[in-house]
């Protein structure tokens, strides 16, 4: 692919340069801004939009995306992400899904979630990672995804009132910065575990468990920004191999307390996927 036909080229419209917040364009293998702060796109497709002193945020490694594109490859969470698409295919006021509408995922990961929207609707993606290592694989989770290296939390590298859609699966997430991108009629869709997620597996492996305030805290921090839309349950339950159950404990917060013994449990668990998947849209 050209770099004037590559996803970077094609979204560079709607991102707004770190330095000084004007407006992008893409030019070679570069994204520019009119005051002449340059971007270089690397070889491995994405765009690093971090500036100034090292981001605080640790993101994920490379060894807990392995884990995760192994689990996502195995459909255990494929009826989450085809809610997820559905949910970011809906649209009860914009009229049609148009081919100029883009569809950003904050802490994109692996992509999985950002590529089952973009198959369901003909939008064009952006990634958005701190972490080197997710960047690099959102460049090629899927031809319409535009991959950005940025932290979510210094602000997002992307212009006023650019998106119609924004998406968040299992990761932190800056409401403010969110609502500020959307267009009045857009939509902000984020999904998060329930207290019943994994569950069978939190106690024997000692996993970081969900917070059971955290349904209240996430309504909270959307409250002065977002008005809730939609909400929907997503709950069944997996059968995992102890090989699938390691790379559940490896590809999440978990992998950063130790390995578990995994040995000790049957071959075969049943295990609780449990995800909230609530859409909001922005306050007047």
């Amino acid at each position: 692919m050209s770099p004037a036909n590559s996803p970077l080229a094609e979204v560079a419209g709607l991102l707004a340069c770190p330095e000084c917040g004007a407006g992008m364009e893409s030019r070679d293998r570069t994204l520019r801004c009119g005051s002449g702060h340059s971007f270089d796109i690397a070889k491995q497709g994405y765009v690093s939009l971090l500036t100034g002193a090292s981001t605080k945020m640790t993101g994920d490694t490379a060894a807990m995306l392995d884990a995760r594109a192994t689990f996502q490859l195995g459909g255990h969470f494929a009826p989450i992400a085809d809610a997820v698409a559905a949910a970011v295919a809906a649209d009860d006021s914009s009229g049609p899904v148009l081919d100029d509408d883009a569809v950003l995922e904050v802490g994109a990961g692996t992509g999985y979630y950002l590529a089952a929207a973009l198959d369901a609707i003909p939008a064009r993606g952006i990634a958005l990672d701190v972490a080197k290592p997710a960047a690099r694989r959102c460049a090629r989770a899927h031809p319409r995804v535009a991959s950005v290296l940025a932290d979510a939390w210094r602000g997002l590298p992307v212009r006023d009132g650019a998106l119609r859609r924004v998406l968040s699966v299992f990761a932190p997430r800056n409401p403010s910065e969110v609502a500020r991108t959307l267009t009045t009629d857009g939509r902000f869709v984020v999904a998060s575990p329930t207290p019943r997620h994994l569950a069978e597996l939190i106690g024997p492996l000692g996993m970081v468990t969900v917070d059971p305030d955290k349904e209240r805290r996430l309504t909270e921090a959307m409250s002065g920004h977002f008005a809730p839309v939609d909400r929907t349950l997503v709950e069944y339950s997996m059968k995992l191999s102890r090989t699938d159950i390691r790379d559940v404990v490896a590809m999440g917060p978990s992998a950063h307390h130790g390995t578990p013994h995994v040995d000790a449990l049957p071959d075969t668990v049943e295990v609780t996927a449990s995800v909230q998947i609530s859409t909001y849209r922005p306050h007047p």
